[in-house]
């Protein structure tokens, strides 16, 4: 996926958004958790690490360049724009209180830009500001991210994505009883931490999230 049309029509059509973290793999490693997910069938991930110096975020970049490269999966970084390109993964994720988006994309102007929204407000802000997806969270109360923001609940759900030009993303507390309803009022594209990464099984439950959201339809 060499181009910004093929990232951009992949991304349209992304289900499980597994986002990794060194913290949220129950013992396991984050390379062996992203091997996981692609024997899964997901298209997407983003490598989110909060914690780690930037030469260990730079390694594992690459190695999930390479892990992806083998399965046709998009590779988001989280926050560094300047690592997403010194090692080819496919977008980069920016925070409220991350580079401004069009300062990414001036920097990276063939990356996918994403977005992590908080209101209305915010979404249609990212949307202007060049962004190619917004993320719409915390849906419900998590606590794999230290942050100020209360749970939106479902009805910015209702809300928010008719006014989007753009995709978007929902986050932040889901679990696996909590799909059919969000699948049910438009949000197809769900990305999670731990409800994927902790899993004993992680394929088997890849594989289940995804029939989930297509509505009961198989994995071919």
């Amino acid at each position: 996926m060499n181009s910004r049309k093929e990232r951009l029509e992949v991304l349209r059509n992304i289900d499980i958004y597994p986002v990794i973290s060194s913290e949220f793999c129950a013992g396991r490693t984050p390379l062996f958790v992203l091997e996981q997910v692609a024997i899964g069938g997901t298209r997407i991930v983003q490598l989110r690490e909060k914690n780690s110096s930037k030469q260990e975020i730079s390694y594992m970049c690459r190695e999930f360049r390479k892990v992806c490269d083998s399965h046709g999966m998009l590779l988001i970084m989280n926050d560094h724009v300047d690592i997403a390109l010194e090692c080819g993964a496919d977008g980069v994720h920016l925070g409220q209180e991350d580079m401004p988006l069009q300062e990414a994309r001036n920097l990276a102007p063939d990356l996918i830009l994403g977005c992590s929204t908080h209101s209305e407000r915010e979404a249609l802000a990212a949307q202007e500001d060049g962004a190619d997806y917004v993320n719409i969270g915390p849906i419900f109360a998590t606590q794999t991210k230290k942050t100020a923001y209360q749970p939106l609940g479902l009805e910015v759900l209702r809300q928010v994505p008719p006014l989007l030009k753009i995709p978007f993303t929902v986050m932040g507390g889901i679990k696996e009883q909590h799909i059919p309803e969000l699948a049910a009022i438009g949000a197809r594209r769900i990305a999670m931490v731990t409800e994927i990464t902790t899993a004993q099984n992680i394929p088997d439950k890849v594989r289940k999230l995804i029939c989930l959201i297509r509505g009961g339809q198989e994995l071919i």
